[in-house]
């Protein structure tokens, strides 16, 4: 299938008083038309940095280098005009804190009606129109009402669908979720990742689905890419990694997961120690210090990707399962 984000090589560091910090490491990534990839990872290793340097929305204090192809357009270098006429049109982003990505002395109608208008040779009134029927697409009760409504008078569940209306007012050929469920709760996060998949199915896009949950993308996504301080240390198609893990940091993040059968009083397994400091990396695997399987050769040597026959992508010396 055709790729319509190819990302080559990303590399992102940003500087600062304390030296350079080297947030995303050659980062190799791509998705193809109507496909769902889901990046999967803790807080700080590198997956919303990725895909917000892909788009041109980091500070000018990071320095991206590498390759990001939307629908065969380059945007590493591009220009600030050449991004606005990318960014809501052909890839768009639901952010993860939709109270603070809407503009509070706005109306929510006006600002998705902003966004057609930037995109379309659209007027006022049918800009109007076509926000309130976006409203209604994503479940809005009263869209009409609504649209001439602030921010702060949505809920948390609402405002979160506002700002996949914006992101797909202009029907993007890739939509970048950025943990679409952050402090939601249980139900609205259901109703939020239905609401995904049904408008990704009636429009064809293709979706990035970022998250730090590997239970989310068990039934939402296509492929599955793992980071870890900055890079992709397993990928997957998704049903092959629940089959077969190779890396111990994606098993461990599977074993976080709260269950549903955990007897009463067993403590929740964690993963212990953190991450690196991304301005002092060790040499060897970064997962080194935290791995329950760590030989000596993980803290002395950089372990590069490997491949299995079924395409599965890995970074470890002692992959889960013996390959290698």
């Amino acid at each position: 299938m055709t790729a319509v984000l190819e990302i080559r090589d990303l590399q992102v560091t940003f500087a600062t008083p304390l030296g350079d910090l080297v947030a995303v490491r050659g980062v190799d990534l791509e998705v193809a038309a109507g496909e769902v990839l889901g990046v999967v990872g803790e807080s700080g290793s590198g997956k919303s940095v990725t895909f917000l340097a892909a788009m041109g929305l980091l500070p000018a204090t990071a320095t991206v280098r590498g390759s990001v192809k939307v629908d065969g357009i380059e945007l590493v270098g591009a220009s600030p005009r050449e991004l606005r006429r990318v960014r809501g049109r052909l890839m768009s982003m639901i952010f993860q804190d939709p109270l603070s990505a809407l503009n509070p002395v706005h109306r929510v109608g006006a600002q998705i009606a902003e966004m057609l208008q930037a995109h379309q040779k659209m007027g006022d009134r049918a800009a109007a129109t076509r926000a309130g029927e976006l409203l209604e697409l994503v479940g809005i009760p009263q869209p009409a009402d609504r649209a001439r409504q602030y921010p702060h008078e949505f809920s948390g569940g609402m405002r979160q669908r506002g700002v996949i209306a914006i992101a797909m007012a202009n029907r993007p050929k890739v939509l970048v979720a950025d943990e679409p469920t952050t402090a939601l709760d249980v139900t609205v996060q259901a109703q939020i990742l239905e609401l995904l998949r049904d408008l990704r199915r009636e429009l064809g896009m293709s979706m990035v689905l970022i998250t730090h949950d590997l239970g989310v993308v068990a039934g939402n996504t296509d492929r599955v890419a793992v980071m870890y301080a900055g890079e992709v240390v397993e990928q997957a198609p998704t049903r092959a990694l629940f089959a077969r893990m190779r890396m111990p940091y994606t098993e461990a993040l599977l074993n976080s997961i709260p269950k549903v059968d955990q007897p009463s009083g067993q403590k929740l397994q964690v993963i212990e120690g953190r991450l690196p400091d991304p301005g002092n990396r060790p040499s060897g695997c970064g997962c080194a210090d935290r791995c329950p399987y760590v030989q000596p050769k993980c803290r002395a040597e950089h372990p590069p990707l490997a491949a299995d026959a079924d395409g599965t992508l890995y970074r470890c010396w002692y992959p889960l399962g013996g390959a290698r």
